[in-house]
């Protein structure tokens, strides 16, 4: 039963990963993720990053991101990892482990490097990433492919980039981050309000008169 399960979910994995890409006729899609906090504007990049963007619209597509949280802010002063970075991450969290993962795209096969407003996908292996994700404050090198912030060199899956809000996201990577946690690696950077994200949707293009 539990291997049907997980053939049933990969299969309905795949299926909505073909749609999401049926559906992006153009390489590049916009998103609208409205937070307490206010509008954050995404563009994914289906054509450069198909895996991972297409799974990132399948999520928005199916409401799986309504409700979900960005629960963690890491910039220099409270980061526990080496080299230091700044970003703010969101997703499900711990409901994340009812989705399947996605194989992992380097920033040397996108060409899409962790620069200022850079929406990634946040994972602990290569090939673990379902729903988890971050958004860069300023560049982040250490994030890429070959760079040492992972031991194994193969950096994060970027996907796409802020157009619009940023100023939501400084707000975001602002706010009070003194939960206390049980893993010593997370000090200092879990928010203690959690910025919910009511809903994200595709921006629906504006109609050009004939």
């Amino acid at each position: 039963m539990r291997g049907n399960a997980t053939v049933r979910k990969s299969v309905a994995l795949l299926l909505s990963l073909v749609a999401a890409c049926a559906f992006a006729d153009d390489a590049k899609v916009e998103i609208i993720m409205s937070t307490t906090e206010g509008d954050i504007v995404i563009e994914l990049e289906m054509r450069d990053a198909p895996i991972t963007a297409s799974n990132f619209l399948s999520l928005v597509d199916g409401g799986h991101l309504d409700g979900a949280t960005f629960y963690r802010t890491v910039y220099p002063e409270n980061d526990n990892g080496t080299p230091p970075i700044s970003v703010i991450q969101g997703g499900l969290g711990e409901a994340s482990e009812a989705f399947e993962t996605v194989a992992h795209e380097t920033t040397d096969k996108t060409g899409i490097l962790h620069k200022d407003g850079t929406v990634s996908m946040a994972r602990g292996g290569p090939g673990t990433a379902s729903t988890e994700f971050f958004i860069c404050i300023g560049d982040q090198p250490a994030l890429d492919f070959g760079a040492s912030r992972n031991t194994d060199q193969l950096g994060f899956a970027a996907f796409g980039r802020v157009v619009d809000g940023m100023d939501v996201v400084k707000a975001i990577h602002n706010s009070p981050s003194d939960t206390p946690v049980d893993d010593d690696y997370f000090k200092g950077q879990i928010l203690e309000a959690p910025v919910l994200i009511e809903r994200v949707t595709r921006k629906i293009p504006l109609q050009s008169n004939p």
